[in-house]
């Protein structure tokens, strides 16, 4: 492993569990304002519709003035935003609060640059897994901290220190990489080109694989992050949790995906193929969905919620690589910010609906939608381990 790579995971893992200790505490900090579920649903939403542009934007500035320095100001300022949304006065204030805090939190992107800047092309699916493994870690621990350190009225003085602490992390993230984090490349002084997204459409919409794979991420991550959006309000409902218990269920969440990243994904792959993996994590997607409402218990309100996040965990990333390994080197950049451009408006669309089915038609129903989507793509991925195996049979 290259020495300058541990410092990225640690910034990595500070970052993400700052950005994760917020999210067990958005449907009350919802409720301080009187938000509807589609309104808390927005709060979900707002920080993916930022993220989006951040995405873009500061990936191509980290080639004009390096990793280093992008991950040390963005952090900062994102953590700055997180104080704003500690005294956000109503709803619409904290949208727009989490648009922001999502647009300088957009910095995958640069931190998949870096990977990419200090490993080698046959090494890189494996220091990929440590990033992710770093991710889960942060998605597991952050929220834990957000619901311990939460109050337990539903007023804005309850929230504060967990969302204090959050922005804490991103400044200390910042000053991590200021530090510790040395570029691994020179900056290029110039960007590199914005993805031609209308030829990646042409050239996803002519192969059948990749058509498939695109479907299948949208409507996938579209019903995960729904089910995220609605499942704080779903469990205060029906087992009366509030943010402390809510942080703790999280944490399961997070084991769930890092225990896919670590200890399944490889294995699977090799074992099965791609192909067959998705239609693993897919199934394991819509088997937790169908059951949480049918089941209806706190433990399996836990359990399922981590079965959920290990499907996504095998699912997406592994559809993500059949992307880019059935994808030429030309058309790589313009592809793959097509599947991030369009991964991110399922994420930034459906949890609003979602919110609003949850509030106008039945609080089961976001489950029982979400399972019939991913039931759906199932379709389409049974259909792409035949033209897979079709293809290597043609070799």
């Amino acid at each position: 492993m290259d020495k300058r790579l541990p410092p990225l995971l640690v910034a990595v893992f500070i970052n993400i569990a700052g950005f994760s200790l917020i999210l067990p505490l958005l449907p009350f900090y919802g409720q301080v304002f009187d938000a509807s579920p589609f309104g808390i649903a927005l709060l979900f939403a707002a920080y993916s519709f930022g993220n989006v542009f951040g995405e873009i934007h500061w990936g191509r500035q980290s080639d004009i003035w390096g990793r280093r320095k992008v991950l040390a100001i963005t952090t900062f300022i994102a953590g700055v935003s997180y104080f704003a949304f500690a005294y956000a006065p109503n709803l619409w204030v904290a949208i727009i609060i989490r648009m922001l805090s999502g647009f300088f939190s957009g910095t995958m992107s640069v931190a998949q640059g870096f990977i990419a800047d200090v490993s080698t092309p046959e090494k890189r699916a494996k220091t990929m897994g440590l990033f992710g493994a770093a991710f889960s870690l942060g998605f597991a621990f952050g929220p834990v901290i957000g619901g311990v350190f939460a109050g337990t009225e539903v007023a804005a003085s309850s929230f504060r220190l967990p969302i204090f602490i959050a922005g804490g992390f991103s400044i200390m993230a910042s000053l991590w990489c200021l530090i510790v984090l040395r570029d691994a490349v020179a900056p290029k002084g110039k960007g590199a080109p914005l993805p031609r997204y209308r030829e990646a459409f042409h050239f996803v919409g002519t192969r059948p694989i990749l058509l498939r794979l695109f479907i299948i991420g949208f409507f996938g991550i579209a019903a995960f992050a729904s089910m995220e959006a609605i499942y704080g309000l779903w469990t205060e409902e029906n087992f009366g949790w509030n943010a402390h218990d809510l942080g703790w269920a999280f944490l399961a969440i997070g084991a769930g995906g890092f225990i896919a990243q670590i200890f399944l994904i490889g294995p699977l792959v090799a074992r099965f193929g791609e192909a067959r993996v998705i239609v693993i994590g897919l199934v394991l997607l819509s088997l937790s969905m169908l059951l949480q409402p049918i089941i209806r218990l706190p433990v399996s309100g836990i359990l399922l919620m981590g079965l959920l996040m290990a499907g996504h965990s095998l699912a997406f990333p592994t559809a993500g690589a059949l992307i880019s390994r059935n994808t030429p080197p030309e058309r790589q950049g313009s592809t793959m910010g097509l599947l991030m451009a369009s991964n991110a408006l399922g994420r930034i669309i459906a949890p609003p609906i979602f919110g609003a089915i949850y509030g106008s038609i039945a609080h089961d129903a976001p489950w029982y939608i979400g399972a019939g989507m991913i039931g759906l793509v199932i379709v389409l991925a049974l259909q792409l381990v035949k033209i897979t195996s079709a293809a290597k049979t043609a070799v």
